[in-house]
């Protein structure tokens, strides 16, 4: 047969057809793009996990779960929460680059510092963020944002004749045998030392716990809400306390042994004497970014969220504490206890004094 001879190419189409097939099936699976489109702008799809985040918190979940369910109703963004009750800067350091977490929820100043100074959170730029949060409540290079307030009141006897009050008055020899107070050892207590530091310097604290320590009916020991029990019991006539207690003491069932403790006492929000600016101690629970959230755009929107009137309004009503943000309507039982001036003193301040806080209540026994 001749080179070239027409005889051949049947057999040459017949080993193209696999290939022209294959070609056709190609093109019949390709999405049809209208004319004049750009291929370009096709959306992608969203990436797995895009309308989600991780929460990791030290708060207790019922705190929370009001707050993130009202997030998620109305982003459409599912909070996946981890509670962490213990170790929270372990759990971070165990997991390092591969951690889930994009938000970090936490109380205590000095808890949520640690966390920033321990390279676990991300700076955030957010005008909604710096709009809502004065400065003093939150990290200079957005860092941690405070959320809700937990100011450190006097619990009085309802009829005791007593109208003001400053921390600096806890020492006082009249109030000998008539102060209650949990651990000085207490990260609430601690916080509250640390501040008298900063006003006042570490020697006149250390008198003034002494003076504090003179004046206990009784160990320092138990929590926020036993010094309302023991008011009420007649051991002692004053205690120090968070404010938020009493919210939920107040809104206890009538007749229940907590309403009862709740409705025996008076809240007085004392000052710091002698100090320009200086107003009621306040703690804070809030929350950061982590350092390598793989949602860092949620978690940024959840942050923004807890600081919208709505979830402050929540932390108000529901959880009884102070919202970060003015201009919010407060619980009943809260808005009782008058206008609450923040002691002005940068919360940094608190979080630096903490271990010579920690070393004064050991110098002078406190809790022994």
């Amino acid at each position: 047969m001749r080179a070239g001879s027409d005889s051949t190419r049947p057999l040459f189409e017949i080993a193209r057809l696999p290939v022209l097939l294959l070609s056709l099936l190609l093109v019949a699976c390709q999405p049809s793009i209208p004319a004049g489109s750009d291929a370009a702008t096709t959306p992608a799809p969203e990436p797995a996990g895009s309308r989600e985040l991780n929460l990791y918190t030290t708060r207790e979940p019922g705190l929370v779960q009001p707050l993130l369910e009202g997030f998620t109703a109305e982003t459409g963004i599912k909070v996946n929460t981890v509670f962490v009750r213990d170790g929270l800067p372990e759990k971070l350091r165990a997991e390092g680059e591969r951690s889930p977490a994009d938000v970090l929820m936490t109380v205590d100043t000095g808890n949520l510092i640690d966390l920033v100074d321990a390279g676990h959170t991300q700076p955030v730029a957010s005008t909604v963020l710096d709009a809502a949060i004065p400065a003093h409540l939150r990290g200079a290079d957005g860092q941690w944002f405070a959320l809700s307030l937990r100011d450190r009141v006097l619990y009085a006897d309802k009829d005791l004749a007593l109208d003001g009050f400053a921390y600096e008055d806890l020492a006082k020899p009249e109030w000998k045998g008539k102060v209650c107070i949990r651990s000085g050892q207490h990260p609430y207590n601690i916080s509250l030392i640390a501040a008298m530091i900063a006003h006042h310097g570490v020697a006149e604290t250390e008198t003034w716990l002494r003076g504090v320590k003179a004046n206990l009916a009784r160990a320092a020991a138990g929590g926020d809400r036993e010094v309302a029990r023991d008011i009420l019991g007649g051991i002692c006539q004053i205690g120090i306390a968070n404010a938020y207690y009493v919210g939920r003491m107040k809104n206890e069932p009538e007749g229940s042994e907590q309403r009862q403790w709740g409705d025996a006492i008076k809240v007085i929000r004392p000052v710091f004497s002698g100090v320009e600016n200086g107003g009621t101690h306040v703690n804070i629970s809030g929350a950061a970014v982590a350092r390598y959230a793989p949602n860092k755009d949620n978690a940024v929107t959840l942050l923004e969220y807890l600081v919208s009137d709505e979830a402050q309004s929540l932390y108000a009503k529901a959880n009884y504490e102070y919202p970060a943000k003015s201009g919010v309507e407060l619980d009943a039982v809260v808005q009782s206890f008058g206008p609450l001036k923040i002691d002005s003193l940068p919360l940094t301040e608190l979080a630096a004094n903490r271990k010579q806080a920690s070393e004064l209540v050991d110098r002078v026994g406190f809790d022994n």
